[in-house]
């Protein structure tokens, strides 16, 4: 018996543990900006306090989006999946823009060559080579308009990244896009491109 109730508590120590790899490790850690850093655009900028355009709200990363910047991690990852909760705030346009960034070659740079998972409202995970990256992609509109939540919900988006420069994009569980780039490893970063959004649950599953 005391075999028995052992190997129960050890299968169940090890399905909570493939579960709680499954859910990924957090990347943002809903208090302040720790193990992130910030990039402006313009050199007029250069001095602007982060906590001033990036605050934290109920565990959530809200952009101002204005000045233009990025936010991104000071850590570089490959072979990995990537989840994050988005929204702008109710009322707002379908217009309103924001990204995520992966595969950064320089954060500090702005102009530093990525992918860009398009964080568009009405494109979101339309991808987009930067500053003179370029690669394969392709993107489903269709797919993405049937699955977008009204204005001031929040949707989910997976991006996976495989080792060999393939990768795709998921939002709330639909694929939209996919592609493949010379790029297989960077840093993580978002986009304020003059819109407010919120990010939150950012996590990450390093693959072997």
């Amino acid at each position: 018996m005391r075999t028995l109730l052992a190997t129960m508590f050890l299968c169940a120590a090890l399905v909570s543990s493939l579960r709680a790899a499954d859910e990924g490790t957090a990347i943002f850690n809903g208090k302040d900006l720790t193990g992130w850093k910030v990039a402006f655009r313009d050199a007029k900028d250069a001095s602007t306090d982060p906590k001033t355009v990036l605050t934290v709200k109920d565990g959530a990363l809200v952009i101002a989006g204005k000045p233009t910047f990025n936010v991104y991690s000071e850590k570089s990852y490959k072979n990995f999946v990537l989840t994050f909760e988005w929204r702008f705030p109710e009322g707002s346009k379908p217009e309103s823009n924001s990204g995520l960034l992966f595969h950064m070659q320089d954060g500090k740079d702005f102009k530093t060559k990525s992918i860009e998972s398009q964080g568009q409202y009405k494109q979101h995970g339309r991808i987009y080579y930067m500053n003179g990256q370029k690669g394969e992609a392709k993107f489903d509109q269709e797919a993405l308009t049937k699955v977008l939540k009204p204005m001031g919900e929040w949707s989910k988006t997976e991006v996976t990244a495989n080792a060999d420069g393939t990768f795709s994009v998921k939002v709330n569980g639909t694929p939209v896009s996919s592609g493949k780039c010379e790029l297989k490893e960077g840093q993580i970063g978002f986009q304020s491109e003059g819109w407010e959004v919120h990010f939150r649950n950012i996590k990450i599953v390093e693959k072997k």
